[in-house]
């Protein structure tokens, strides 16, 4: 009995101790995304391989969150994450996992988030075939848990099975390249402008545990131009 119970006490540390290490490495991970992400800004703007103007503001920052709650039976899911505005979180930012995408953020409170999930059918999200970089859209059917579908991919491009879906960055909300899923199922009738082709994702949405979420530092001053752009055409 004795043994029994300190196996049981010992199982107990572990565990917690896993959801310790697993808070770390995501903490971890969202550093290291930020630092990529400054090395990346400022190459790109200076066309070096060494980091001159450490002042340059990145494009965007990553803000660790764990999930608390998360649906993914329904038409319409949703995750509640445990950051809100306190924490600088606002709607309208993107959220990804280390493995992909998976939303956007949709309300918050003072310490909470609500994300509409990429398994809702009311999201979509600009996507490019990266092999061949062409572009699409990607959406959820309401179907399968695993998979969504790419729609406005025209018929004189040859998509085949396994290639990978990324994010097109035809946006200031998520980053350009985050993984999606590859493509799974192939089908173009005879008389179709598009494909029919349905994405496996690369996020298995039953088994999240952490997210970051994304502050795009653009994006107001993005959509402020398109604003104005689209006053002056009426």
């Amino acid at each position: 009995m004795v043994a029994g119970l300190n196996s049981f006490s010992q199982d107990v540390r572990e565990y917690f101790s896993l959801r310790e290490t697993n808070r770390l490495l995501a903490e971890e991970n969202v550093q290291l995304r930020n630092v990529l992400e400054k090395r990346n800004e400022v190459l790109n703007i200076s066309g070096t391989n060494h980091i001159t103007d450490t002042t340059i503001t990145s494009r965007f920052e990553f803000i660790s969150a764990k999930v608390v709650n998360n649906s993914v039976d329904r038409f319409t899911n949703f995750i509640t994450i445990n950051k809100g505005e306190d924490d600088g979180i606002v709607p309208g930012m993107a959220v990804i996992s280390p493995s992909g995408i998976v939303g956007k953020v949709k309300t918050v409170s003072t310490h909470y988030g609500v994300v509409t999930s990429l398994l809702n059918i009311d999201v979509m999200v600009s996507a490019i075939l990266k092999r061949t970089g062409n572009f699409g859209t990607v959406q959820w059917d309401g179907r399968d848990q695993e998979e969504v579908k790419l729609n406005f991919v025209p018929r004189h491009v040859k998509p085949v099975k396994g290639d990978t879906i990324v994010t097109s960055g035809y946006n200031a909300v998520f980053p350009e390249g985050i993984m999606i899923g590859t493509i799974a199922d192939i089908k173009l009738s005879d008389e179709a402008l598009f494909y029919e082709l349905r994405v496996k994702l690369s996020q298995d949405f039953r088994k999240l545990s952490y997210v970051a979420v994304i502050k795009s530092n653009l994006k107001h001053e993005q959509d402020s131009l398109e604003q104005t752009v689209n006053v002056l055409k009426r």
